[in-house]
């Protein structure tokens, strides 16, 4: 029988499939449905599901909250989205509570013992505090859900020049548009009903991409094993004992494979594998092959994004015969370059990519309809990649038009963290921006212009208060003054 396990525990697809019953009546009791979202803060693990389904039972949309997050960024976006209640597993609850408060219910799952080993969770962090409702215990007191059943898409958070995150809300689909999603998504994830497929989940589901991999998956009843946090020799342990057949992966996981020693590279029998496919950042040309020569042709990779799907994509194959292509069109798929006066640009000249797959609803951003008119263009959509078509349709990237980051697979746009560093006492101005990282793609530079002296521990201290730590630069420069033009704009270019 197919399951999903995590670390010694491991759940039936009927057993689940009543807890999701349960669930979504017990967010129906809650008020929850007709469009209301519900709060996700939660690592990769039975609950994730449960949640994801019976919210999307009721036809309200998940809305996942990356878990890095810190007290002041989940209020804002709970705020935001207007959810009606919060599923966070107990270890995240303490840093985020004093901004949550008790502005909603708020349903604590008990943090397992496998994904408190990868994270160093204390005990004591791992149990439902006294006074909170225990998730599984309010789940397990409902009456299965037995009214009709809905779906929706999940209410993705991404961030944008202005710093402050857009809910990125997708309407219904349509019936042929169903149908094309899937035969799109068996093309660029590999995954198909009923095919006995093996899936390895080492990738935070809060992000879009591994959200709907593993969704996927779920409802074409996968057997999925979830790797609690990623780890290069543990990911092939998988492998070998599950047979793993399928996976996503970002490339920061492949370089940090290949990193390992050759023994421990050839200890293992990855000969399972079937169709592992990757995104998210570019990945190195040499990387790539490295990879191929190692796993064997099983390699796929896809460009896109929260807004845009996945319009783009290419085999191992296609990788091998144009070195460096992120690919080219699919099903469903339109990518067109744009020079800035409008026009389009000829093959192999470099502009803004402007693409979106058809097979998906268009989207709106939550509440912001000058943001979405701003990032399209002839229906499609900019995220603010530029690059290049070759006479065949293949991408290629070449840079970014916007100051967005992408450090280890995650987007980190510098004006939020920017506006964060401006408050501190002695900053006068900053500016962050990327630097190349061996291990990461990119890592976050700040080059501050200081009005008192400070140091870079303290400076650092004051940005993981507020954000996330990912969003910590790592590389901090202090100066007398930033170079700026002629209206006072400073001038990142230099910098870089």
């Amino acid at each position: 029988m197919t399951s999903i396990i995590s670390g010694e525990r491991r759940i039936s697809y009927p057993d689940i499939h009543a807890r999701i019953a349960r669930a979504a009546a017990g967010f129906k009791a809650l008020g929850l449905g007709g469009g209301t979202p519900v709060g996700m803060m939660l690592r990769n693990d039975f609950a994730f599901f449960e949640c994801s389904s019976a919210a999307a039972t009721l036809g309200s949309p998940v809305v996942p909250v990356n878990w890095h997050l810190k007290a002041e960024e989940v209020n804002y976006i709970l705020g935001d989205c207007g959810a009606g209640v919060l599923v966070c597993h107990a270890d995240l609850w303490p840093q985020i509570c004093d901004g949550v408060g008790d502005r909603i219910k708020v349903l604590v799952v008990p943090t397992p013992p496998e994904i408190a080993a990868a994270f160093n969770v204390p005990p004591e962090l791992t149990r439902v505090a006294d006074g909170m409702t225990d998730w599984e215990q309010w789940r397990d007191a409902q009456t299965p859900w037995s009214g009709p059943i809905g779906r929706t898409s999940p209410m993705f958070y991404t961030s944008g020049t202005t710093g402050r995150p857009k809910g990125v809300r997708r309407g219904q689909m349509r019936p042929e548009q169903l149908a094309a999603a899937e035969r799109v998504s068996t093309l660029t994830y590999g995954i198909a009903p009923n095919d006995n497929q093996v899936v390895l989940m080492n990738g935070p589901m809060y992000h879009s991409a591994p959200n709907s991999y593993g969704m996927l998956a779920f409802r074409h009843g996968a057997t999925i094993v979830l790797e609690p946090r990623f780890d290069p020799e543990d990911l092939l342990r998988l492998v070998q004992e599950y047979r793993i057949s399928h996976m996503h992966a970002v490339p920061t996981m492949f370089i940090r494979l290949l990193r390992l020693p050759e023994e421990v590279r050839q200890r293992y029998d990855i000969s399972s594998l079937r169709f592992v496919i990757h995104g998210a950042a570019p990945c190195p040309v040499d990387v790539k092959r490295a990879m191929i020569e190692w796993w064997g042709p099983v390699i796929n990779e896809y460009l896109g994004s929260t807004e845009t799907g996945i319009p783009v994509w290419h085999s191992s194959a296609e990788a091998l015969a144009k070195p460096g292509t992120v690919g080219r069109a699919i099903e469903g798929g339109i990518v067109k370059i744009f020079r800035p006066d409008g026009t389009q640009c000829d093959v192999g000249e470099p502009g803004e990519i402007f693409m979106r797959q058809t097979a998906i609803s268009d989207f709106d951003y939550h509440g912001n309809a000058a943001a979405r008119a701003e990032a399209g263009r002839d229906g499609l959509v900019s995220v603010g990649d530029v690059g290049y078509l070759d006479a065949d349709g293949y991408l290629f990237l070449c840079d970014r038009k916007r100051d967005m980051v992408i450090s280890g697979g995650v987007n980190i746009y510098p004006a939020e963290i920017e506006n964060t560093l401006i408050g501190m006492g002695g900053v006068r101005d900053c500016a962050v921006f990327g630097v190349p990282d061996d291990r990461y793609g990119e890592a976050l530079k700040a080059v501050v212009e200081v009005r008192a002296p400070l140091e870079a521990a303290d400076l650092q201290a004051f940005v993981r208060e507020h954000l996330a730590d990912f969003k910590c630069p790592t590389v901090v420069e202090f100066v007398d003054e930033l170079p700026r033009d002629p209206n006072g704009k400073v001038l990142k270019r230099l910098l870089k």
